[in-house]
């Protein structure tokens, strides 16, 4: 596809805001500050309308400059009112968010009426005009990109101790305020830089979005960086592509809408996170309770018995211990055999279900866990001995091998749980 002059200029412009966004959206976003990004875009409104009025041009250095002014405003009012008074930070972004984007409506009403007051223009930094980037407003806007992506590098260690512990860093002996003013002068600039490209109204999304996504896929704050800023670039470049491509298709929400598919990939996808992998994840731990449980009954029944695994647990005995139905029943029991860890004496499914060697151990190995646990809930945190049952069905299926051995350890090596049931010895469940 052939691009022309104007949608060449919009690809860079949005690909280098897509890039910036990402980088500092991900500082924003760890520092719980993502309306922040917001509040400053409805802030610098108002500037852009009193550089309208104080120079009556609409050259981007009047305007921009203007927007730049009432964000750096906005942004040490708001560290002012969340230091010098009681009203916490995200009161005080609401606050000067409606107050400064009030007057900048005010000032878009109060511009319209005025003989001079050809506003076309000026309205569309609500919603961005990406349309009227000029190689110019390109050039600055790569030269502010990477400025911000320097002075972010420098001072990437500094930045990340302003993200996750700030009191940390002040014991350290840095200078933990001037690094927050430093961190939303940084924010101010990437919002003026993108007013003209997606507008007040969608500025926090190209902030917010991209790094939204790229903590979906990792937990380094390096890694999440660059991450944000190859989607945040990438969503850039397609909403412009694709505004270039078909007729009178807005490039900022077309940006917005790109990022957010995204986000919805990442929420869905990314491993540990996503939520595929969380139900795929819940599933699989749910066969392992379902499992052991029914490896606990068999060794249950045995105990009962005399201490006898030889013989064939019935399968009345096992649908009504736990209250299941035949088919669950049915599905453990595959899962337990293609394990090796049971066998069926016959075909017949009346036949009941067996221990195999190795199945014993592993059923040892989780009644070790229960009884355990019950004589920790009854020694150390003095629970009455018949109210324990439940919480240690719970915990016996979250205790490792290692958290076990500690846990008898620090019990003396106990031979019976609270019930005077014998506790299986860590060999047997081996």
């Amino acid at each position: 596809m052939e691009l022309s002059f104007s949608a060449r200029n919009v690809l860079a412009g949005a690909t280098i805001l897509g890039l910036m966004g990402g980088v500092m959206g991900s500082f924003a976003l760890l520092r719980r500050q993502s309306l922040l990004g917001d509040a400053l875009a409805h802030a610098a409104l108002p500037g852009v309308c009193l550089g309208y009025l104080i120079t009556r041009s609409k050259s981007p250095a009047a305007l921009l400059g203007g927007a730049l002014i009432a964000g750096l405003v906005a942004a040490l009012l708001i560290l002012a009112i969340d230091r010098w008074s009681r009203i916490k930070q995200d009161s005080a972004i609401g606050i000067v968010l409606s107050v400064f984007f009030g007057i900048g409506i005010v000032l878009l009403t109060h511009i319209q009426k005025l003989p001079f007051g050809n506003q076309s223009g000026l309205d569309k930094f609500l919603f961005g005009q990406a349309a009227t980037l000029l190689p110019r407003d390109v050039v600055v806007m790569s030269i502010l990109g990477l400025a911000v992506l320097v002075v972010s590098g420098l001072f990437f260690k500094e930045l990340k101790l302003l993200c996750f512990d700030t009191d940390f860093g002040a014991s350290l002996g840095f200078p933990m305020r001037t690094l927050e003013i430093l961190l939303t002068v940084l924010l101010v600039t990437v919002v003026v830089v993108g007013l003209q490209t997606v507008g007040v109204v969608l500025m926090v999304a190209t902030l917010i979005t991209p790094a939204a996504a790229a903590r979906q896929w990792t937990d380094r704050l390096g890694l999440m960086v660059v991450l944000a800023a190859l989607i945040g670039a990438g969503a850039g470049a397609a909403g412009a592509l694709l505004s270039a491509s078909i007729d009178r298709l807005p490039t900022g929400p077309v940006i917005v809408l790109c990022s957010s598919v995204v986000l919805v990939v990442s929420l869905t996808l990314a491993p540990n996170r996503g939520l595929l992998w969380s139900w795929l994840e819940g599933r699989r731990v749910a066969r392992r309770i379902r499992r052991e449980n029914l490896l606990k009954d068999l060794y249950a029944w045995g105990e009962r018995h005399g201490g006898d695994w030889t013989q064939a647990v019935p399968w009345s005995f096992l649908m009504g211990t736990r209250g299941q139905t035949s088919r669950e029943l049915v599905k453990t029991t595959r899962r337990l055999t293609s394990r090796r860890l049971a066998r069926r004496p016959g075909e017949e499914q009346a036949a009941g279900l067996l221990l195999t060697a190795e199945g014993l151990s592993a059923a040892a190995a989780v009644v070790r866990k229960h009884r355990l646990w019950e004589l920790y809930l009854t020694r150390r945190l003095e629970l009455p001995s018949d109210h324990v049952h439940r919480d240690a069905e719970a915990m016996e299926h979250a205790l490792d091998e290692h958290a076990v051995a500690q846990l008898e350890e620090a019990l003396g090596f106990p031979r019976t749980d609270p019930h005077g049931q014998p506790i299986p010895r860590r060999n047997t469940a081996a």
